[in-house]
């Protein structure tokens, strides 16, 4: 399937599910999730799978069981693109009635890959690599964000020339793009890729020195 841009009735089928998220809407407009939100996602991360590696397109219901909401579908459209080999750093795009985002880095690690992220932020030459790149994202309109704690951890000083960054347990840049023209056609995909191609420093960051985990995967 060739990507032509996300449909309007896929925004509209987001508007109508924030407004009524339940079982019947959900089975009443099903074949317009089908047709014009899920079908152009997957011919987009398709499109993109040479350059960037397989994605994962997400189910679009919620996991309710230890939330406080507990309405079933997810108001948005995800993928995510986890190169394999590297451990940590991969892409992520959503469709939504707000728009179109796209993302990169990392949005949870475990604590061994938490310990290899402050080694490497606090050594100086990776720390200096890091805290570059995060300037020059910022510069070029990205959001830089991601769990953090309040204080710098133990073990570290709070003079380090790069504590705010110490200070982060995931670390991921984003931006976003209310709905226009362009999201309708094939510049979206040119969209996504150019911003892809951003996030590759931050990412190969993550990959060389946060890489995979060795704790056991968690139980579900």
């Amino acid at each position: 399937m060739t990507f032509d841009g996300f449909p309007d009735e896929g925004l509209v089928f987001y508007e109508g599910l924030e407004a009524d998220n339940s079982k019947a809407y959900w089975t009443a407009h099903r074949t317009a999730y089908e047709a014009h939100v899920r079908a152009p996602m997957t011919a987009l991360v398709e499109a993109l799978a040479q350059e960037f590696g397989t994605a994962k397109v997400f189910r679009p219901y919620r996991d309710v069981r230890f939330s406080h909401d507990k309405t079933p579908y997810k108001n948005h459209q995800g993928a995510v693109v986890n190169p394999e080999g590297r451990g940590a750093g991969a892409w992520y795009v959503q469709i939504s009635a707000d728009g179109l985002t796209v993302a990169g880095g990392c949005w949870r690690l475990e604590s061994d890959q938490v310990a290899r992220y402050r080694r490497a932020v606090a050594e100086p030459l990776q720390g200096t690599r890091l805290a570059e790149e995060v300037s020059r994202l910022r510069a070029a309109g990205w959001r830089m964000e991601g769990e953090r704690l309040v204080r710098v951890p133990a073990g570290y000083s709070a003079e380090d020339p790069r504590t705010d960054l110490l200070k982060h347990k995931t670390l991921h840049a984003a931006r976003h793009w209310a709905p226009e023209g362009w999201l309708h056609t094939p510049e979206a995909l040119e969209r996504v890729r150019d911003a892809w191609r951003d996030l590759r420093s931050l990412n190969a960051w993550f990959a060389d020195n946060v890489g995979a985990t060795t704790k056991e995967p968690r139980r579900r």
